[in-house]
């Protein structure tokens, strides 16, 4: 159910941050003016609104320069290699699209990212990605030789598109992966075949990457990392033989039935028995951390190395994950020694991989210890902590360290929880925090700050308006060039003009206040009454009241807007918003509970507030943790919604994954009052209004289970409603589709389901609380 992605620490070498705000890879806006006709679900998805960031960079060393993949301008098929100066804009090819075209090939590869060796002189290639699991990990790796311009495939005698998380030695001089379950190495030089680390790998064990629980609950994908000399490789190893197996039914490709099947921990059954080790390169020899607890009732949420080749920082979690024992471990002999204790009496967040300052005597840390998210310098012996980031805000995410000038920079908003800035603290002396982002920026901005932070690559946009990614100096804050503006997105919004989204506060009584937005039809006239459709999401995986662009989702309340729609968005307690520890935490054994009640008290206060909103045609819609939420919004109000749409969402919290669910709602054994009454699937008799579930069959997050089980529920209740269930489609429902098919046809279903159950006037709707609703057939 987890909506957003935790922000590393970004040193230049991986993808850029900012691509998580947009909805497509970078490619040239396109030429020509769309057209001003009314919004459709077709033209949301079109090529036009698609709001592009400026994809997967790589900075230079000195900071002075970018490099990235673009289309051959050669007329050429494939992508070039090419860099561009900071300073001068200008363009250089390094590599050529006809020079990556293996022999005995019709055409050049299409690489999709790319690395650099740090000396420059390799670059290693991603081709053929295919899916496992939720992400596309598996592909094909090449090597580019850059003085021979020589191009060899990596991984011997692999099958195509069967290699996971290539990455190249700290020296150079060796490219490590996992293939079927197991921890590979070769030479970069091809004097060797590759050489298999780890023996094990199986159905049920695997070597350097993580299980379905810790991929998704801990965005452990790639699962193992190069010591800096090069010398070793730490990893983790997933047993995953006692976890259940769940199995999915595919019918769509051939006569019979094909299962799937993956190992998922669901909550109170039996996790992985984790273990970690560092493996030396030149004997395969693994030394074992010898870590406490029991492997299978434990978790380990991170391992790095701690600022040099000997050792290793981790932090270890007891299951309730309220506890966290941060320790360093020897590599050599596997001898683990606590540094300090992170505690909290609801839970405690992972820190990402720490970053190590002052020749390796110190590391960055986060911590909610005094009810704010804050950064901290720890000694390397965990006995000396200084607060960096005093005050009664939030830290967000770390996004850069530039230890040769002394400022740590981070994204905060002390004084608006919808929008998000760039701060810098002082990593020495006195504390100091300082704004970075101009003064009168409004919005939500993110960055990509080049080593040196003289430059950054700077993501902006707001609700009402597309992203613009520029090239900025953060010294003055002022843009060197605009490097992608989305022009045709921005058209789209000035052919189609509504009223500025608005944002408000909410007072629901007992000191608690809500952020929401709303967005207002074309054509407003505040003397008419309009349908109104909320969006929900309300669990502490996600927020849904930011000053951001909303990507396709966001064009849909744009076009239900230009319909004669009011939408709008509540967040209630609970949501990991910037406003401190306790009103995060205060959902705590009662997801599902505390969230709806707030979201029911923020509706009646923002019904009572705009009386243009139609209080007996009120919607509500949600996907994933907002599909939950709307089950419980129309079981438990039902004076309040007539109309619901639930996409994807859990049902019964039984039936979810023990790391994230067991960590906002405790074991069921300690909390099975709170797992009955946070769950939609206990509260069925409550439903009187029109709701549609739509769910995907291949689901591997939110199993087809939950809807399975609610149907049933229902129908023993003998409440109507409606459903649509896509076939083999995950929890996106947005795969196997040429042209977004899928996509459309859903949001077309959903829009579809609002004009005939929620748009209706007065006289003719049917869709009021008091009225039977209608279902389909």
């Amino acid at each position: 159910m987890r909506a957003e992605t935790i922000a590393r620490y970004g040193l230049g070498r991986f993808l850029l941050l900012i691509a998580c705000l947009f909805v497509a890879p970078a490619v040239s806006a396109q030429a020509g003016s769309p057209s001003a006709s009314p919004l459709s679900v077709e033209t949301i998805f079109s090529a036009d609104a698609r709001a592009r960031g400026i994809g997967s960079i790589r900075w230079s060393r000195d900071g002075e320069s970018y490099m990235l993949l673009e289309r051959s301008a050669q007329g050429q098929s494939g992508s070039d290699i090419v860099r561009y100066s900071v300073r001068s804009g200008q363009r250089d090819v390094l590599v050529a699209s006809r020079e990556l075209t293996p022999v005995g090939a019709a055409g050049p590869l299409l690489p999709e990212d790319f690395q650099w060796s740090a000396d420059g002189s390799l670059l290693l290639l991603k081709t053929g990605s295919r899916p496992f699991r939720r992400t596309r990990p598996l592909g094909d790796f090449w090597l580019f030789d850059m003085a021979k311009r020589g191009l060899r495939r990596v991984g011997g005698d692999a099958p195509p598109s069967n290699l996971m998380y290539a990455d190249l030695s700290p020296d150079g001089r060796s490219i490590a992966y996992v293939r079927d379950g197991n921890l590979y190495v070769e030479p970069t030089s091809g004097a060797s075949s590759p050489r298999r680390l780890t023996a094990d790998g199986s159905e049920a064990v695997v070597n350097g990457i993580g299980d379905w629980a810790y991929e998704e609950e801990f965005r452990l994908g790639k699962a193992f990392a190069w010591s800096p000399d090069s010398q070793r490789i730490a990893y983790w190893r997933f047993d995953m033989s006692a976890v259940g197996a769940f199995r999915m039914i595919r019918n769509t490709a051939r006569p019979y039935p094909e299962t799937a099947s993956i190992r998922y921990p669901k909550v109170g059954t039996a996790n992985s028995r984790v273990q970690v080790g560092a493996v030396e390169i030149a004997n395969g020899r693994t030394t074992w951390l010898r870590l406490p607890g029991d492997p299978a009732e434990t978790y380990v949420p991170q391992m790095s190395w701690a600022g040099g080749s000997d050792a290793l920082l981790l932090q270890v979690s007891n299951r309730l994950q309220n506890r966290y024992s941060v320790m360093t471990a020897n590599a050599l002999t596997g001898e683990a020694s606590p540094l300090f204790v992170e505690e909290d009496a609801a839970w405690v967040e992972r820190n990402p991989d720490p970053v190590w300052v002052r020749g390796g005597k110190d590391f960055l840390w986060m911590s909610e210890r005094d009810g704010w998210r804050h950064l901290y310098l720890r000694s390397r012996d965990g006995k000396r902590s200084a607060l960096l980031t005093p005050g009664r805000f939030d830290v967000m995410s770390p996004v850069s360290v530039d230890e040769a000038s002394g400022w740590i920079y981070f994204t905060a908003s002390p004084d608006n929880a919808t929008q998000r800035y760039l701060y810098r603290a002082a990593l020495t002396g006195k504390a100091k925090v300082e704004r970075v982002t101009p003064a009168g920026e409004a919005g939500w901005h993110q960055y990509d700050i080049a080593p040196g932070a003289r430059w950054a690559i700077k993501g902006s946009s707001t609700v009402d308006t597309p992203p613009v990614v520029s090239l900025v100096d953060l010294a003055t804050g002022k843009s060197l060039r605009v490097l992608e503006g989305n022009g045709a997105a921005a058209r789209m919004v000035a052919a189609n003009p509504l009223p500025a989204t608005e944002f408000r506060r909410l007072d629901i009584g007992g000191g608690v206040q809500l952020d929401a937005w709303v967005m207002r039809p074309a054509g407003f006239d505040p003397a008419r009454k309009y349908p109104v459709l909320f969006q929900v999401y309300g669990e502490p995986a996600g927020t849904t009241v930011t000053d951001q662009w909303g990507g396709a989702r966001g064009w849909w309340h744009r076009m239900l807007a230009q319909q004669g729609y009011v939408v709008a968005s509540i967040d209630p307690r609970g949501t990991p918003q910037p406003r401190g520890r306790a009103w995060r935490k205060s959902i705590y054994r009662q997801v599902g509970i505390l969230a709806s009640a707030d979201l029911a008290a923020g509706v009646r206060r923002l019904l009572a507030e705009m009386p243009f909103m139609d209080k007996g045609r009120v919607g509500i819609w949600g996907w994933s943790g907002g599909g939950a939420m709307t089950m419980n919004a129309m079981f438990r109000y039902p004076e309040l919604f007539g109309t619901g749409i639930a996409v994807a969402g859990p049902s019964d919290q039984l039936l979810y994954d023990s790391i994230y669910q067991e960590r906002y709602m405790g074991l069921p054994r300690d909390n099975a009052e709170g797992y009955r009454d946070g769950s939609p699937i206990n509260f069925v008799d409550g439903l009187r209004g029109n709701l549609l579930l739509i769910h995907g069959t291949g689901d591997d997050n939110v199993h087809y289970q939950h809807m399975e089980q609610l149907i049933e529920r229902l129908i023993g209740a003998n409440k109507q409603f409606t459903m649509m269930a896509y076939p083999d489609r995950a929890h996106f429902i947005n795969e196997m589709t040429v042209g977004n098919a899928t996509s459309i046809h859903l949001f077309n279903l959903m829009t579809r389901y609002l004009d005939e159950n929620l748009k209706r006037d007065a006289k003719g709707r049917a869709a009021s609380a008091a009225s039977p609703p209608r279902t389909s057939r």
